[in-house]
């Protein structure tokens, strides 16, 4: 009996809505944020749609006049604090993911994160959810840009001592479409996470997950 290796050596995966559901904890972090700085209340909904381009635009998308308001360094201090103190209360892998990790190791298929998050919450999120399952992990921080420009995406293929075509990314938003092209990656958009489908397809996305299933039908 033949074994046809795996169509790719390793898959990368932005973390917030593609692995994990962070969007209560974002969301009160966000409103806590808000209320300590005498700034008005936002929607869940508005969380969602502001999150995967780093905590500072989510701060600059949550208050009036963006990073000009006078109270944006104030709010995005204390939104880190609370964050770090609170970022696992609500947090949880998304169905099927921890499966699918397991899957992927399974079959010798090296797994990395990278994300738009700070690097330290990376780090910890992935070794309080994923212990063992992920090879790298990366997030945002100082001197590195951060996606859609595909500096960390690129760092961790090198890391991996692979090439952009031996890799899959996936992702659940705009940006992460355009990590991938800029890094010469395939791309899976996956449908469960912080954008729908209309909106991931008006962005550029043609390959799309709706299941850890799914996407692992796709990768084998």
């Amino acid at each position: 009996m033949s074994h046809e290796a795996p169509r790719y050596r390793a898959v990368i995966f932005d973390l917030d809505g593609t692995l994990l559901n962070t969007l209560d904890d974002l969301h009160n972090s966000v409103q806590y944020a808000l209320s300590a700085s005498s700034l008005p209340a936002t929607s869940r909904e508005d969380t969602r749609l502001a999150v995967g381009d780093g905590i500072g635009n989510l701060i600059a998308r949550s208050i009036e006049n963006g990073h000009q308001n006078p109270k944006f360094s104030t709010c995005l201090s204390l939104f880190k604090d609370y964050y770090a103190a609170h970022n696992t209360e609500h947090t949880a892998p998304y169905d099927g993911i921890l499966s699918l990790l397991s899957a992927l190791r399974k079959n010798g298929i090296l797994i990395g994160v990278v994300s738009n998050k700070i690097d330290s919450a990376v780090k910890t999120l992935c070794e309080r959810y994923f212990e063992k399952l992920i090879d790298y992990a990366v997030g945002e921080r100082e001197g590195v840009r951060r996606k859609p420009a595909p500096d960390s995406l690129l760092a961790c293929i090198e890391a991996f001592t692979l090439t952009p075509k031996d890799c899959l990314y996936v992702g659940d938003s705009e940006q992460d479409i355009l990590t991938a092209k800029n890094a010469g990656t395939s791309i899976v958009s996956v449908t469960w996470g912080f954008r729908d489908l209309a909106t991931l397809r008006a962005a550029g996305g043609e390959s799309f997950a709706a299941t850890p299933e799914q996407l692992m039908s796709m990768i084998q």
